[in-house]
């Protein structure tokens, strides 16, 4: 145990956290949304991130895009891979609701079937991948050459850092005040509170379900490019893993709460970096699990427990 390692560079191991937390935090809100309001666990969501990932590459590739650019085109590419993968994982998010999802409500179809029904599409939408793009890693441009912008201390703040932090804040920000400020969010809270009760206020709910399939799409695309930005490369089966974490990130915040979602990411990614630190190897996988089922024994609901139709009104 390496508690010389990790007190010694507490603050960079925390700003490291950070940054990858901020990733899975942005994965998390899909999961977060769709359980908030259809109580329906889309284990599909991380299949939604992958998709977002190769979109963002093919992009990069198909404008020519090297390593190092200059500011000029390092917006340009950065801003297209954003375009890209949030309109393709919006995409992909809105087509496992229309194909799959929305057949099987207006079925009736038990939660399990919906379970199982989550689980074939996500293993169908990797291995489609696979087929396709082959089931090897694939390096993309340096597109943020990693430098170093201001130093606290001994805690080195890195651009991409300061990047995945700030872009997932402010999207968080902004999900939140669509959420609890505007006209479809006040649509998406009551369907999450009562659906049968928001039908009769005339609130239709396939138009609410299909919107927070659409942001948690939209949030998975922005956090593909940032994981393209932060790792630099992608494979048929990169959400697997991420997804798992995602979704552990949203069960610790409190599954159903948009904030919670944040928090449980931002806390798991400092947990597993913590880990790694003390250790040196790779148990920061078990690190991140052991802090869920230790939470979830003195807090059932996740840490800040709140639902999205108990949002306030």
């Amino acid at each position: 145990m390496n508690f010389d390692e990790l007190f010694g560079h507490l603050g960079q191991h925390t700003v490291d956290g950070l940054s990858k937390g901020a990733i899975y935090a942005l994965v998390a809100l899909g999961y977060t949304l769709v359980y908030g309001v259809l109580k329906l666990i889309n284990f599909a969501h991380s299949e939604v991130f992958m998709v977002g990932t190769f979109a963002v590459l093919g992009t990069w590739t198909a404008l020519g895009a090297t390593s190092n650019p200059s500011v000029g085109m390092m917006i340009l590419f950065l801003l297209a891979g954003l375009v890209a993968g949030a309109v393709a994982s919006g995409a992909t998010a809105v087509g496992v609701e229309l194909i799959a999802y929305r057949r099987l409500r207006r079925m009736n179809a038990p939660p399990l079937i919906f379970l199982i029904t989550a689980i074939g599409l996500s293993l169908v939408l990797s291995e489609a991948f696979g087929l396709w793009q082959g089931r090897l890693i694939k390096g993309m441009p340096t597109i943020v050459e990693r430098e170093i912008l201001f130093t606290i201390g001994n805690t080195e703040v890195t651009n991409t850092q300061l990047l995945t932090i700030v872009s997932a804040l402010v999207m968080m920000v902004l999900l939140d005040v669509f959420i609890n400020r505007t006209r479809y969010g006040r649509g998406v809270r009551a369907v999450a509170q009562n659906p049968d009760t928001a039908a009769l206020m005339g609130v239709n709910k396939d138009r609410v379900i299909l919107l927070i399939f659409l942001l948690g799409g939209l949030l998975a695309g922005a956090a593909a490019l940032l994981y393209n930005v932060r790792y630099g490369n992608t494979r048929f089966n990169v959400g697997f893993l991420l997804g798992l974490k995602a979704f552990t990130a949203a069960v610790l915040g409190g599954i159903g709460n948009l904030r919670g979602a944040l928090l449980g990411g931002l806390l798991l990614g400092v947990v597993e970096v913590y880990a790694a630190t003390l250790t040196q190897s790779n148990w920061e996988d078990v690190a991140a699990f052991t802090v869920l089922v230790v939470v979830l024994l003195f807090r059932p609901t996740g840490l800040l427990g709140e639902s999205l139709g108990r949002a306030r009104a």
